[in-house]
């Protein structure tokens, strides 16, 4: 699929990543209400999604989590800054050169056989000053239509993004959703977050408590903004 932008920096990324996840097919997420239907029909042919009773919930669905993976787990998130110390007192802390190395052999070939979806988000609202820009990778079908509607999801996100270097990279795998497998780790530095082996919604819908708190919480520290982060 043609990439939905020109910007030197998205491209080089995602050309990285796919490099290293080596997926079948790339799908850039446009936002568009045929692009959803499309993608909703997907992950319903494929089991993904069960329809509910369409006559009393039109456009509801149900997903279902791994047993294995029915929450966020605090003891394999990370903040990776280069000393323990700005990672803060309640967070847990890895150097960021171990996570990264760490991290690439597990994406190293996840995405064989699979799509991955790049997702362009804004959180806030588009056009403001205040609101940030970030980029999904995923191989989930879920997260890409989960993240239509928790942000402002598609092209006029990169279009709010136009050539700037200033958004946020987000990676994210599936995996076999094995638990000791299982990370999400945040790279302030880098404005970078990365997620693998699970696919519940608040370790890989990235824009959420990934970016709004954690990396929002560095950036707000460092921008003299408040973080602040709620459904």
């Amino acid at each position: 699929m043609t990439a939905l932008t020109e910007n030197p920096h998205v491209l080089s990324w995602v050309a990285e990543k796919a490099k290293l996840c080596q997926p079948a097919r790339i799908h850039w997420c446009d936002g568009s209400e045929e692009e959803r239907d499309a993608l909703t029909k997907q992950a319903v042919d494929a089991g993904i999604l069960i329809p509910l009773n369409q006559e009393k919930l039109p456009g509801c669905y149900l997903h279902r989590s791994d047993p294995k993976d029915v929450a966020r787990v605090e003891g394999r998130t990370y903040i990776c800054t280069p000393t323990r110390e700005e990672a803060g007192p309640t967070n847990n802390w890895m150097a960021p050169d171990e996570a990264y190395a760490k991290l690439e052999g597990l994406y190293e070939g996840s995405m064989k056989g699979r799509t991955m979806y790049v997702i362009p988000y804004v959180m806030g609202p588009l056009g403001s000053p205040s609101s940030k820009v970030g980029v999904e990778l995923t191989d989930s079908i879920y997260v890409a239509l989960s993240m239509r509607v928790m942000t402002r999801m598609g092209a006029k996100a990169l279009e709010m993004l136009g050539d700037s270097d200033d958004f946020n990279r987000g990676l994210h795998a599936m995996l076999d959703i094995d638990p000791a497998n299982r990370y999400i780790c945040h790279f302030p530095e880098d404005n970078t977050i990365m997620s693998c082996s699970s696919n519940y919604g608040g370790n890989v819908l990235l824009g959420k408590k990934c970016l709004a708190l954690r990396i929002g919480s560095y950036l707000g520290r460092k921008e003299s903004w408040l973080a602040e982060h709620m459904l």
